[in-house]
């Protein structure tokens, strides 16, 4: 059942008709970002937390400081035009700031950039309504998600998450509509009160809601990925542009292998702006007096060093960073032994650290359908000592903010991988994949491309035409590591929670005492 409920929201916004050509009577210049993914902080080229020496060196990118000032000034430089700033989700988790203060800061954050619409991400639900709740009520953001029904939930209601909103600004009404993926049953934890809707249909219902109400611009601010959008753009009539989320997606018109910004589908223009801060998307519409859009222009503005950071937020950023360094002394457990990291150890055979991680990612997903893990052997980057585990030691080993990935591969992929994984393995290269669920023989001295056999997938020899579930990371999920067969898989989902939690979750599973062990699941010849 979709809810009809229209909440209205005033812009102090200068009224004006700014046109971008001879035809246009109202053009709107809209900015977004999506993703954040609690990357409060500067990032490295890693998408990770930037050091204070790199920042310094000008080698660091985004943080919210960088988007406050960047925002302020395209507002100064747009004074007197319709302005309007988006996030199309996922505030939550991928930072220690999340991790720490449970959406507190991004809060904060959002309230002193000034977005005027936000989008419910999957990871907002991460720590179940309860703190989407408590998020919403700490926001001076209208939040909307119109393929939720919420009338079952005691905690989420129409006063926290709106089906749609409409904005005024400059005289006109805009109609900003949602939808979040209906997968988040599976990649968080909305719980059995959050009931999904089809986005495409629940989409139309709000789209025909708004028309019937008079209002003639509509935008979908949405959280399902670039594929679904284009799903959204074919099947849903009404729309005039669709910002989107959850896929990470790059749009620019100067980075190489970036999809085209605008990416127009059935006449509707769809925009992104890949995701961590890194970039601020800027899209500007301009409608004829009936309301049609006559043309769709614009691009994504990387967030580098050459953007100073607002000195206010920068030192409030400095002073919540404080109880960060506590978190990493936190002990979450204890090893029995040397948990053997090294780089020399985990990237040409079994470690136990790769046993730690792969059966640590394995246990997380194991439900799903999940059957074997493949870490890479670069990804470990410590070792750690016998006694006490500290937060800190868990993040010196998996130190890239790299998310949990799962995906559905053939036994013949998964062979390819393999091979690619051992190709390199004179060279010490980081692709030597370490596993769970599996195991598996290499011949260092035969060729490369024929060194893997005796593959075997719980308990039976690998079949090459079957499909398995497979956990790795997101960064080789995506291809790093020459894992390129990985970069197009079936089921693909990137955004599982941190590496860094799910082995400190595991290690703390195992009723805080873990014992760090090799057992022959990989096999030198």
């Amino acid at each position: 059942m979709n809810r009809y409920l229209t909440a209205v929201a005033t812009l102090a916004i200068t009224a004006g008709t700014a046109a971008a050509d001879g035809h246009a009577a109202y053009t709107l210049n809209i900015l977004h970002i999506n993703d954040l993914h609690s990357r409060i902080e500067p990032i490295n080229r890693f998408d990770s937390t930037c050091s204070a020496e790199d920042d310094a060196a000008g080698e660091c990118f985004g943080g919210v400081a960088r988007i406050k000032t960047f925002i302020d000034g395209k507002r100064a430089e747009l004074e007197g035009e319709n302005v309007i700033v988006l996030d199309a989700g996922d505030q939550f988790q991928g930072s220690l700031m999340y991790t720490t203060y449970k959406g507190d800061v991004e809060a904060e954050m959002m309230n002193a950039i000034g977005f005027d619409a936000m989008a419910v991400g999957n990871h907002e639900f991460d720590d179940g309504p309860e703190q989407l709740a408590e998020f919403a009520g700490e926001v001076d953001v209208p939040i909307i998600s119109g393929n939720l029904d919420l009338s079952q939930s005691n905690v989420l209601g129409d006063d926290q998450v709106a089906d749609h909103i409409v904005l005024e600004v400059g005289g006109e009404r805009i109609g900003i509509v949602s939808a979040l993926a209906t997968d988040t049953v599976e990649t968080s934890s909305p719980g059995p009160s959050v009931i999904f809707q089809d986005e495409i249909e629940a989409l139309q219902a709000d789209v025909d809601a708004l028309t019937a109400d008079g209002v003639t611009k509509i935008i979908a601010l949405t959280h399902v990925g670039l594929p679904m959008d284009r799903r959204i753009a074919e099947n849903v009539t009404g729309l005039d542009a669709i910002v989107g989320g959850h896929s990470h997606t790059l749009f620019s018109n100067t980075e190489e292998g970036a999809e085209a910004y605008p990416t127009m589908v059935n006449d509707v223009p769809i925009v992104q702006a890949y995701a961590y801060s890194k970039y601020v998307g800027h899209l500007v519409l301009a409608f004829d007096a009936e309301g049609n859009v006559v043309s769709a222009e614009g691009d994504t503005n990387l967030i580098d060093a050459s953007v100073e950071a607002d000195e206010a937020i920068a030192v409030r950023i400095a002073e919540l960073a404080g109880p960060i360094e506590e978190l990493k002394s936190r002990v979450i457990g204890e090893a029995t032994d040397v948990i053997e990291g090294s780089r020399e150890v985990c990237r040409a055979m079994e470690c136990a650290m790769g046993n730690l991680v792969a059966d640590a990612m394995l246990d997380r997903v194991a439900d799903q359908g999940i059957v074997v893990a493949i870490a890479n052997g670069g990804g470990l980057r410590a070792s750690i000592d016998a006694g006490e585990i500290t937060m800190g030691e868990v993040l010196t080993v998996l130190p890239f903010q790299n998310t949990l990935a799962t995906f559905t591969a053939t036994g013949e992929t998964i062979l390819a991988a393999l091979e690619n994984g051992v190709s390199e393995i004179a060279d010490g290269a980081g692709r030597f994949p370490q596993v769970a669920g599996m195991s598996y023989a290499f011949d260092a001295a035969a060729e490369p491309g024929s060194r893997i056999s005796d593959v075997m997938i719980g308990g039976e020899p690998l079949d090459p035409a079957a499909t398995y579930g497979v956990a790795t990371n997101n960064y080789v999920r995506n291809g790093g590591d020459g894992y390129g067969m990985f970069a197009d898989a079936e089921d693909a989902y990137d955004f599982g929670p941190g590496l860094e939690v799910v082995v400190a979750d595991y290690i703390a599973a195992q009723g805080g005492s873990y014992t760090p062990a090799t057992d022959g699941r990989i096999m030198a010849k």
